[in-house]
C-alpha cells in the first residue's frame, strides 16, 4: 500500500472513531442538559427560558439520531464529516450557553471538550478550525448572552449555587475527558494496528504478484525448449528401443517432460479461470483426491494419511487452483518437517464447521521453526520461502485464514480454513 494511501486510510479510521465517540458523548450530554434544565426550572424554581433550551436540546437529539444512522452506512467517514459533527456540538452548546448567562455560566468551559477530542483524531488544519470555532463562540458569549436569573437571597442564603456549579462542571469535564479520550485512543490504536496489518498484507501480495508475473513469462519461454526436448526424447526412444536400461531412463525423462508441460498448461488454465472469474465447484472429496494424486506424484517418499470428518467430503467447495496449490504446499512442508525428524508420516484431516472447510495438516517434525510465517522466509536449506507466503495469501484472498500451533504428541498442526459457497453446500 502506498504511503499516501495508508495515511488517508488512517485518517478515515480516526474520523470514524471520533464520530463514534461523539455519538455516545452526545447522548450523555443530552441527558445531562435535560436533567439540568428540569432541576433548575422545577426543583429550584428559577426563571430560565425553558422553551429555547428545549428547542436546542431537541435539535441536538435529532442530530444524534442522524449520527447513529450515518455510522451504520458503509461509506467511509471523511475528516470534513468528523469536523462537521464537532462543529454542530460546539454551536449547540454555544446556543445553550447564550440563553443561560454566556461567559458567566460555569459550564462554558465545556467548549474545551470538543477541542480535546478533535486534537486526538483530526488533522492539524481541522484541529485549528475547531479551536477557532470554539474560541469565537467563547468570545461572542462574553459579549452577547442572556443574563442568569437573579437568585432570591432568603431562599438560597445557605448555599452558593455558583460554587456548586463550578464543582459539578469540573467533575463532568474530568470524567468525560478521562473516559472518552481513553476510549478514543483505544479505538485509534486498534484501527492503526489494522492499517499496519493491511499494509503488510499488501506488500506481501505485491511481492507474490511480481513473482507470478515473472513465472508467466518464464512459462511462455519454457514451452519451446520443452517441445524440443520431448521430440528428441521420442527419437531416442525409437533409435535405442533395444537397449532396455536406457529405454527405462528415457521413459522416465519423457514422463518428467510431460509433467513439466502439464504444469505449464495448468499455469495457463489458472490465468484463464482467474480472468473469467469462474472457479470450479467440486465436492471436497474430489478436490482432496486430486490434491492427493498430485502430491503423491511429487513426493512419493512421504506417507500421507487422509481422514474426513463425517460427511465433510460431500460438501461442495469452490476449488480455485490457488487453493489446491496452497494445500499441496502445506503437505510438502509437513513432509519436509517429518523427514527432517526421521519420520515419513504426515496426516491430513478434513472437516466442515461453521460453513467453513478446514484442512488440518499434521507433521511429526520439530515444531515451529524460527522465521516460520514470515513472507518469503524459510528454514530449509534449499527452500525459496514461497510456499507458506502463498498459502497465507490464498487463505486471506478467499476470506479464510491459515494458523499453526504445536500438535499433541509433538510436531506441528497447520489449519487452512476457507469459507464454503453460500448455497448448494452438498452434492446433489
Amino acid at each position: 500500500m502506498p504511503a499516501s494511501a495508508a495515511t488517508r486510510l488512517g485518517f478515515f479510521q480516526r474520523a470514524r472513531g471520533l464520530a463514534e465517540t461523539l455519538a455516545w458523548l452526545r447522548l450523555v450530554a443530552i441527558a445531562g442538559q435535560a436533567l439540568t434544565v428540569a432541576v433548575v426550572a422545577l426543583g429550584l424554581d428559577l426563571p430560565i427560558p425553558v422553551v429555547p433550551l428545549a428547542l436546542g436540546i431537541g435539535a441536538l437529539g435529532l442530530f444524534a439520531l442522524f449520527a447513529f444512522w450515518r455510522l451504520e452506512q458503509p461509506r467511509p467517514f471523511t475528516l470534513a464529516e468528523a469536523f462537521a459533527h464537532v462543529a454542530v456540538d460546539i454551536l449547540v452548546l454555544a446556543y445553550l450557553m447564550y440563553w443561560t448567562g454566556g461567559g458567566d455560566n460555569p459550564f462554558v468551559s465545556l467548549l474545551v471538550i470538543p477541542m480535546a477530542l478533535a486534537a486526538a483524531a483530526l488533522s492539524l488544519r481541522y484541529v485549528a478550525a475547531v479551536a477557532l470555532l470554539a474560541s469565537t463562540c467563547f468570545v461572542a458569549l462574553m459579549v452577547w448572552h442572556e443574563p442568569l436569573p437573579t437568585l432570591h437571597a432568603a431562599r438560597f442564603a445557605a448555599m452558593d449555587l455558583n460554587v456548586a456549579a463550578v464543582s459539578v462542571n469540573f467533575v463532568v469535564t474530568a470524567a468525560v475527558l478521562a473516559f472518552f479520550i481513553a476510549r478514543l485512543a483505544r479505538a485509534l490504536r486498534s484501527r492503526e494496528a489494522e492499517v499496519q496489518r493491511e499494509r503488510e498484507r499488501t506488500l506481501r501480495d505485491e511481492g507474490i504478484l511480481a513473482i507470478a508475473t515473472q513465472a508467466a513469462g518464464t512459462a511462455h519461454e519454457l514451452n519451446t525448449p520443452l517441445s524440443t526436448i520431448r521430440t528428441l526424447l521420442g527419437e531416442l526412444q525409437r533409435e535405442r528401443a533395444g537397449d532396455a536400461p536406457l529405454a527405462t531412463d528415457l521413459a522416465l525423462l519423457v514422463g518428467q517432460a510431460e509433467r513439466c508441460r502439464d504444469i505449464l498448461r495448468q499455469l495457463v488454465e489458472v490465468g484463464g479461470r482467474r480472468l473469467a472469474g469462474t472457479p470450479e465447484r467440486l465436492p471436497l472429496a474430489t478436490f482432496v483426491d486430486a490434491c492427493e494424486n498430485q502430491f503423491r506424484l511429487l513426493r512419493p517418499e512421504v506417507s500421507l494419511t487422509i481422514a474426513f470428518d463425517g460427511t465433510a467430503g460431500e460438501h461442495l467447495i469452490e476449488a480455485v487452483p490457488d487453493l489446491g496449490h496452497a494445500l499441496i504446499n502445506l503437505l510438502s512442508n509437513a513432509g519436509d518437517a517429518s523427514l527432517a525428524a526421521g519420520s515419513a508420516e504426515i496426516e491430513l484431516h478434513v472437516a466442515v464447521a461453521d460453513r467453513h472447510a478446514e484442512f488440518m495438516v499434521r507433521d511429526h517434525g520439530a515444531g515451529i521453526a524460527p522465521g516460520m510465517g514470515a513472507a518469503f522466509a524459510t528454514s530449509k536449506a534449499h527452500g525459496l520461502g514461497l510456499g507458506l507466503a502463498l498459502a497465507h495469501s490464498t487463505a486471506e484472498r478467499l476470506g479464510g485464514e491459515l494458523t499453526a500451533h504445536a500438535a499433541d504428541g509433538g510436531g506441528l498442526l497447520q489449519r487452512l480454513r476457507v469459507p464454503l459457497p453460500p448455497n448448494d453446500n452438498r452434492r446433489r
